[in-house]
């Protein structure tokens, strides 16, 4: 461990998730770089220590160094964390790629899908750099909430990567006696699990804003990951990964807590309010509003049965009234619960 302590590590996205990773590494002893997107928040981070925007409780580690220039934040790192939102990771990406070594290890900590080609953050990477192959990229995910890591609450997550040494430097480089890393080979299935569960998160956010209470939150959880198998299967993922950290542990975690934003929004949409009102009012990105979109693509696209999904969607961007979904998701036609 004491030669991985001498590696250089430089984060994308100044967000609650990222910071997070930040001073979590920088506490480990690490050198680490932040990207930072608004320059305003640059100048508040130089000067104060608190990412007074995202994570206004937290005093930052003095060692991390804060930069507005991808190629800072890139060069000459044996490690490199992606904690951007999904739609923004291409762009990115592309612009960091060129100033990484051959040998940089890639993490992504984001979750979702990008909308226009209904791909993971590791396909996109594989994309971007020919002869990629995910050897160099891995995935971390997990249920995780900014503000309880910061409180050094005991947390688990997954890293995954299709390059087993990879995972294992992460894994060593990331835990903490309050982190805790496991290992998966299983990449996709940890992507779609931490993309997919936004959305389910959405539908009990927008439950509670109804007034319904713990059958149905319940009810939401177990049918809402029968249909992130049942995506997942069809594409090429393992199902047991669903059972794992980067499914259920996070599917319970963003559909139960007031601390997860697409549960929030959920809410918010169930007491009334309407989406674009919504999103205007908030700094930090509900990942899972533009996963629904993803998600309601691949389902129709691939003819996949997923009625939570193709309801919320509606409720988001067709205007249907909750109420209404809930009716029309209840009155389906019985069948098996397998």
């Amino acid at each position: 461990m004491n030669e991985l302590l001498d590696y250089k590590i430089g984060i994308v996205g100044a967000g609650s998730w990222g910071t997070t990773l930040a001073n979590l590494l920088a506490e480990k002893g690490f050198e680490v770089t932040l990207w930072v997107y608004e320059k305003e928040l640059l100048e508040i981070l130089r000067s104060g220590r608190c990412n007074t925007y995202y994570l206004p409780d937290v005093e930052l580690e003095p060692e991390i160094k804060y930069t507005h220039k991808i190629e800072e934040a890139v060069s000459n790192k044996q490690m490199v964390l992606w904690v951007t939102p999904v739609n923004a990771f291409r762009r990115l990406f592309s612009e960091g790629l060129p100033f990484s070594g051959s040998e940089t290890i890639h993490v992504s900590a984001s979750k979702g899908i990008e909308n226009d080609t209904l791909k993971t953050v590791s396909q996109i990477a594989e994309e971007k750099s020919r002869g990629f192959k995910d050897k160099k990229f891995v995935v971390i995910s997990g249920p995780s909430f900014a503000k309880e890591v910061n409180r050094k609450m005991p947390t688990a997550v997954v890293v995954a990567s299709k390059d087993r040494e990879s995972a294992s430097v992460v894994q060593k480089t990331m835990a903490t006696p309050y982190f805790r890393t496991y290992t998966s080979d299983e990449i996709l299935g940890v992507e779609l699990g931490g993309a997919l569960k936004n959305v389910i998160a959405i539908a009990a956010g927008v439950s509670e804003g109804l007034g319904y209470g713990h059958n149905t939150r319940a009810a939401l959880i177990t049918r809402g990951l029968a249909e992130i198998i049942r995506l997942g299967s069809f594409l090429g993922a393992d199902p047991r990964t669903f059972a794992g950290l980067s499914g259920m542990g996070d599917l319970v975690l963003t559909c139960t807590s007031k601390l997860s934003r697409n549960y929030s929004v959920g809410v918010k949409i169930g007491r009334g309010k309407r989406l674009e009102e919504i999103l205007k009012n908030m700094k930090m990105v509900a990942e899972g509003v533009y996963t629904t979109k993803s998600a309601f693509s691949l389902s129709s696209k691939n003819n996949v049965e997923m009625p939570i999904v193709h309801e919320i969607y509606k409720v988001l961007f067709e205007n249907k009234p909750p109420l209404q979904a809930v009716k029309d998701l209840m009155g389906r036609e019985l069948k098996k619960e397998v």
